[in-house]
């Protein structure tokens, strides 16, 4: 998975409507700069498998390199859905040994309470550096790299 050209998109679905087949459908989520769409297949990763809802937090993140058809509102196709608590933050980026993000814009403390898990739900024993991770977190430090404790983590194996 080349996640660097992976955009998040976060906000609020409005509604779900089918898509063009039976394994489709088509999101509208509201964000703070608007109405963006995003088509859900079966190729799209959901983590932890959840049933979306109208009224469900998301983080939607789309391929950058793809093609987009140029229609307002935006409509981008969804790699990846993550849904999100209140005030909740994701970041998907590699993290090295110290656990810092590969562009330097976070850093990690893992707490007794920081779940970690795969893509599939199992749980993680060994070390998480040097890996693609998927991050979920509320607050950071104003130190550069900001740091904080993430309430949950998913591994990219």
């Amino acid at each position: 998975m080349n996640y660097v050209n992976y955009v998040p998109i976060t906000g609020t679905i409005l509604n779900i409507t089918r898509g063009s087949d039976c394994c489709s459908q088509m999101i509208a989520l509201r964000t703070d700069n608007g109405i963006v769409n995003f088509m859900v297949d079966s190729d799209t990763q959901i983590i932890e498998n959840r049933q979306l809802r109208q009224g469900m937090r998301v983080a939607a993140f789309y391929d950058s390199t793809l093609p987009v058809p140029l229609i307002f509102p935006p409509q981008y196709r969804a790699q990846i859905i993550a849904l999100l608590g209140r005030n909740e933050q994701v970041m998907l980026n590699y993290f090295d040994s110290e656990l810092v993000a590969g562009d330097r814009s976070l850093a990690l403390n893992i707490g007794r309470n920081t779940v970690i898990r795969t893509m599939n739900g199992q749980n993680v024993t060994c070390n998480i550096g040097n890996q693609v991770l998927l991050v979920f977190y509320t607050v950071t430090t104003r130190s550069i790299p900001p740091q904080t404790t993430p309430d949950r983590i998913v591994v990219w194996c």
